[in-house]
């Protein structure tokens, strides 16, 4: 089973795929996972290697994203000063896409999400992106927390 960061990994090309494409998710992680076996066994007598068995994080990541993107998309234009949504850079607007389904849906917590796009904005995109991404994610963030109480 591949680590959670390398399924962010896979799930953030994916979803990049998804977007300049025109296939279906299943076709997408088809696709995916054929060339996974192709590149990383291209140099070995291996049959099967695990790293080509499922990724089930990377696809419950996918899929969950997919399904809600318009919920997704619009928190990201409520919280994107001054940035609309389609000016911004493809592999930025997946980040934030992926981020925001597993901070509002899934079980991990908010410091983790955005540390983890945070590494995938330095893998994957450029230096300016990451304060970008980490102000719309914090932003996102502070909405999901309760208001303080008065005591």
């Amino acid at each position: 089973m591949p680590s959670r960061h390398r399924s962010r990994q896979r799930a953030l090309q994916i979803l990049y795929q998804l977007e300049l494409g025109k296939q279906t998710v299943g076709e997408s992680f088809q696709a995916f996972y054929s060339s996974l076996h192709t590149a990383e066994n291209e140099n070995s007598d291996l049959v099967e290697t695990k790293s080509c068995a499922p990724d089930d994080f990377m696809e419950q990541l996918v899929r969950g994203t997919f399904a809600d993107s318009t919920r997704i998309d619009e928190a990201i234009a409520a919280h994107s000063e001054h940035w609309r949504l389609d000016r911004m850079p493809a592999v930025d607007r997946n980040i934030l896409r992926l981020a925001i389904h597993e901070m509002t849906r899934l079980d991990t917590p908010a410091a983790v999400v955005i540390d983890e796009a945070l590494e995938l904005a330095r893998q994957f995109s450029g230096d300016a992106s990451v304060p970008f991404i980490n102000g719309v994610l914090d932003a996102v963030r502070k909405g999901l927390e309760p208001p303080p109480t008065a005591s």
